[in-house]
């Protein structure tokens, strides 16, 4: 039997309504205050209780509503924003659809007091669950405030979905943060359980919003932006390469004063910083995009927090150049003073540590070589200038791991290092030295021997100070030593099933977004456990006091800021078991990094223990090791066929 189709009543259509535009308090205050923006407001005041779900109260100096229009503005699709169709074609407002107001009204105890500057007297109108209440006169100044009381009372189904109350006010504020960046021309206060959290000054100054909003550290670390290209004007700031984020939660975008997502310019964005910010790292900005309103869509969402392009190329080369010239203003090139870079070379021998020098007695006469387009004599240095080695960044200290099972030994490997026989004075045998770490650069010599045999690898040095090269019969053995430090180091982590902490010498500042701040509050234990002694330092940063042994300050502060996103994605089980992605950051945080210099006894010893436990992979996958035979170098130089 076929049902019959019926209209729905209007309670339940406002209801079905109201979900898709109010789906927590956040969306409330948004559109509320949005309002408060079109109506020409220079000062709101946003105060939320429980998260916003029992109180929410937006007042704001705006233009007001006319008494007459006061229950007109509760009635679905009633709007003052837009008359005809054509206005949807160039909508400049922030708000057009005439559905907030209705739909905050259909879920919650609703209250009004407005004015005009040409009425006398204020007006004060109450709704509940969409049913008008009580209309009559107030007084008030002009503008408008609305009380919101008591969310979802009439939907228990949604009320359920909502997270705990601190959840919910770190979304309302992060929702007042990016209304405040998007208009630097008003000022924004935020009020938090009876605790103002947040006012910007409101002088039209996008830097002291941004001061105002993410702090000093954070606005330190900007670069301006000011670019028109093919129409579309981008300005605003972005990062300087040295303040790169661990993640992308710091990158806001703004269509004509509204925040949205836009995938094209966080593409461009991040295009333009390639080559400028290390793999791994992201860049912030707080970027607003001017371009002609009938260019883009935002009719998109309820929400409109999305929007489509009609050409997204211009939005990319726009977004690409603008973020491309303020990276190269920021790094001009500099004069190179050729008589300080002379003494340099030229210092005497005795003021330079362990310089590298030919002895007259061991230089033997060579044949000259044939000449082949280049003099000889270009290749040569002059016999007076001596020069000093690169610098030698030591590779921590590898403790190796309880010694219940003895590592496992790679029985077709051991090392020896060539050296050049001196003879050189006898001195008495040293005592005996203490006990020391497994895996510290060893004190004595590394053994020498003649010609390796068919089980010894010959230690031959390091290629682009990343690759670690040992020579063995037919075979030559590539290590990467950062891969190698990295597992090594994890593996050590990993069997102590715990991060030692050490206090920092100089404590570590770490500005985080509001949700990602608050996170880290509640999960301060939580950070203790993994070694990071962390206290709020308010304005939306935490101070890191201690990290792991291995860590320092600097990758300290980037991996609080990744265990932080972790913790705002409700990834908050952090027991042992599950902190893979810990012990893995802080390891290749801490290993030795390929273009790092070392010295022969620190290879000898790295490659050792690699090849002493056969390592094969890091703990994110890649390789540890690459063989190259000599057959395979024969046949690039066409020896065999």
């Amino acid at each position: 039997m076929a049902k019959r189709i019926h209209l729905l009543e209007k309670k339940v259509a406002e209801l079905i309504a109201a979900g898709e535009v109010v789906e927590r308090p956040c969306s409330v205050v948004k559109e509320l205050v949005e309002n408060c923006i079109d109506a020409g407001a220079t000062a709101v005041t946003v105060e939320i209780k429980n998260g916003g779900v029992r109180y929410i109260r937006v007042t704001d100096n705006g233009c007001g509503i006319a008494r007459e229009d006061v229950p007109t503005a509760f009635l679905r699709h009633a709007t003052s924003k837009v008359q005809t169709e054509d206005d949807l074609d160039a909508i400049s407002t922030l708000g057009f659809r005439g559905e907030a107001l209705a739909s905050v009204a259909a879920v919650a105890h609703v209250e009004l007091i407005t004015r005009t500057s040409e009425e006398p007297m204020g007006t004060r109108y109450c709704i509940d669950g969409g049913e008008e209440t009580l209309l009559e006169d107030a007084g008030c100044p002009k503008g408008t405030t609305i009380l919101v009381r008591d969310l979802f009372y009439n939907t228990p189904a949604r009320m359920k979905f909502l997270k705990k109350d601190v959840s919910e006010a770190n979304a309302v504020a992060s929702a007042v943060d990016r209304i405040a960046l998007s208009h630097p021309e008003v000022s924004v206060k935020f009020i938090r359980d009876g605790k103002q959290e947040r006012m910007t000054p409101g002088d039209g100054k996008l830097l002291s919003t941004i001061h105002a909003v993410f702090g000093r550290q954070f606005a330190q670390g900007l670069l301006p932006v000011d670019y028109t290209l093919g129409g579309v004007k981008v300005s605003g700031y972005i990062s300087k390469p040295s303040a790169s984020r661990p993640n992308r939660s710091m990158q806001s975008f703004f269509i004509n004063g509204r925040y949205v997502r836009t995938r094209t310019a966080a593409v461009a964005l991040e295009e333009a910083c390639k080559g400028s910010v290390m793999v791994g790292k992201f860049p912030a900005c707080v970027l607003n995009l001017t371009l002609n309103l009938a260019l883009v869509d935002v009719n998109v969402h309820p929400a409109k927090i999305e929007v489509r392009f009609v050409n997204e190329r211009p939005i990319f080369d726009a977004v690409y150049h603008a973020c491309k010239n303020a990276l190269g203003a920021d790094a001009p090139a500099q004069e190179i003073d050729l008589s300080k870079v002379a003494k340099l070379v030229r210092a005497p021998a005795a003021e330079t540590a362990q310089q590298l020098t030919l002895s007259p007695s061991s230089a033997a006469p060579q044949a000259p070589l044939p000449k082949r387009g280049v003099d000889r004599a270009v290749l040569q240095a002059p016999a007076d200038i001596s020069y000093a080695p690169s610098p030698v960044v030591s590779i921590p200290s590898i403790p190796k791991a309880p010694a219940a099972p003895p590592a496992p030994r790679n029985p077709g490997w051991d090392i020896v290092v060539e050296e050049e026989t001196q003879k050189e004075p006898q001195t008495p045998p040293a005592p005996k030295p203490p006990a020391k770490p497994p895996f510290a650069p060893s004190k004595e010599p590394a053994p020498t021997t003649g010609s390796p045999s068919a089980r010894e690898a010959r230690l031959i040095g390091e290629a682009f100070s990343t690759y670690i090269l040992l020579e063995s019969g037919d075979e030559l053995l590539l290590i990467d030593k950062h891969a190698a430090h990295e597992r090594l180091l994890y593996e050590h982590i990993k069997s102590q099933a715990q991060l030692t902490p050490q206090l920092l010498l100089t404590p570590v500042t770490v500005t985080l977004d509001r949700e990602s701040y608050a996170a880290v509050l509640e999960n301060l234990d939580t950070l203790s456990s993994l070694g990071f002694e962390t206290e709020d330092f308010g304005a939306g940063a935490v101070l890191v006091r201690s990290a792991p042994l291995q860590m320092d300050g600097q990758d300290a502060g980037d991996l609080v800021t990744e265990i932080a996103g972790k913790l705002t994605k409700n990834v908050r089980d952090l027991t042992p078991e599950r902190l893979e992605w810990v012990y893995h950051s802080v390891a290749c945080r801490a290993a030795v990094k390929a273009g790092d210099h070392s010295n022969p006894q620190e290879l000898y010893d790295l490659a050792k223990r690699t090849l002493e436990e056969d390592v094969r992979h890091c703990p994110h996958g890649r390789p540890v090791a690459v063989r190259l035979t000599k057959k395979q170098l024969e046949k690039q130089f066409g020896r065999i066929p």
